[in-house]
């Protein structure tokens, strides 16, 4: 939580789980909305990205492991309630992936920042949501031209369809983006006590 810090405190690794509850909770709180192209509709990345800006670079990685290793123990908290290792091969599975790297990448961000402007967290939003989605969007097409069947009703699948099944859930996430480049610095000043300039 604290730059230059190197062990975690107690406070830190409750942040971590906190925010992998979170993301179990996102994961399935979007349920009434059919899949696109295979891919649940999920608040996954509105909550990857906020631990992202507030956490800082190594509790906000913490936090997505720990979600992820809970999830392929076999632990629920996956989209439609799954879990176990078999989510490994799903074409999903690149976006849990990213997760982890966007979170490291904003992280380091807003460490990195000399002055903590709020325009600094909109751009460590925007530059997270594009990991998501860039990596995510990749690893699914590649997973269903490798190992994974296509959705029902599809034969060919290029990556201009893939992405397009992407756009629907690429507003939302552009929204919550949004949302989440605004609250954050005033959030993030309240957690770590420190002046976020205006």
């Amino acid at each position: 939580m604290v730059e230059g810090k190197k062990h975690l405190r107690a406070i830190d690794m409750t942040y971590a789980a906190m925010f992998a509850a979170l993301m179990a909770i996102g994961a399935n709180i979007a349920q009434f909305i059919p899949p696109i192209g295979g891919v649940d509709i999920t608040l996954q990345t509105f909550v990857a990205i906020l631990a992202g800006a507030l956490l800082g670079s190594r509790v906000s990685v913490i936090s997505m492991v720990l979600y992820i290793l809970v999830g392929l123990a076999g632990a629920p908290v996956f989209a439609k309630f799954s879990g176990g290792l078999s989510v490994i091969l799903s074409p999903e599975f690149g976006f849990l992936l990213s997760f982890i790297i966007l979170a490291f990448v904003m992280g380091e961000i807003i460490e990195r920042s000399a002055s903590l402007k709020p325009f600094i967290f909109f751009i460590a939003s925007f530059v997270g949501l594009f990991i998501n989605y860039v990596f995510g969007t990749s690893y699914m097409y590649f997973a269903y031209h490798l190992w994974a069947p296509g959705p029902k009703g599809t034969s060919i699948i290029t990556y201009p369809l893939v992405w397009g099944w992407m756009l629907l859930p690429l507003v939302k996430d552009i929204i919550l983006t949004l949302l989440a480049g605004s609250i954050t610095p005033r959030i993030y000043r309240i957690i770590h006590k420190k002046q976020v300039n205006r």
